[in-house]
């Protein structure tokens, strides 16, 4: 899962890069006036529209491209996974306390011992408050 998020990050960079890119070539609504004049436009590698009409389309493919990796992201970051339960195969884990005081209460002379060793045991008891 981590693999396919860096992969969809990878993509969605370049494609933001790409779409900053082409939207600082194209030119204004003010340059076609130029171009309809005969400025050299025409001569140029697309002709005198097909720039225009190949830099706008690349763009709009390139923020598609933008705004599936953010869903897909979106998507991904709202999965949570279910906790695994490890070795057991589903079985919740418990701590052996149930073992530890069931002899305790057969034996009534080592009873303070035992509640004194299991409360010094157990989680957070020697955390100061």
């Amino acid at each position: 899962m981590l693999y396919l998020k860096t992969l969809i990050i990878v993509v969605q960079l370049l494609s933001a890069l790409g779409v900053i890119g082409l939207v600082l070539l194209q030119h204004g609504k003010g340059a076609d006036m130029g171009a309809a004049f005969g400025s050299g436009a025409s001569g140029s590698l697309f002709g005198a529209t097909g720039s225009a009409n190949f830099l706008s389309r690349t763009t709009a493919i390139l923020a598609a491209v933008f705004f599936v990796t953010t869903l897909a992201l979106t998507y991904l970051g709202a999965y949570h996974s279910k906790p695994s339960a490890g070795v057991l195969g589903g079985m919740p884990a418990s701590a052996p306390v149930a073992a530890s005081v069931a002899p305790a209460a057969s034996a009534p002379a080592n009873a303070s011992a035992a509640i004194a060793a299991s409360a010094a045991s157990a989680p957070g008891q020697d955390v100061p408050k």
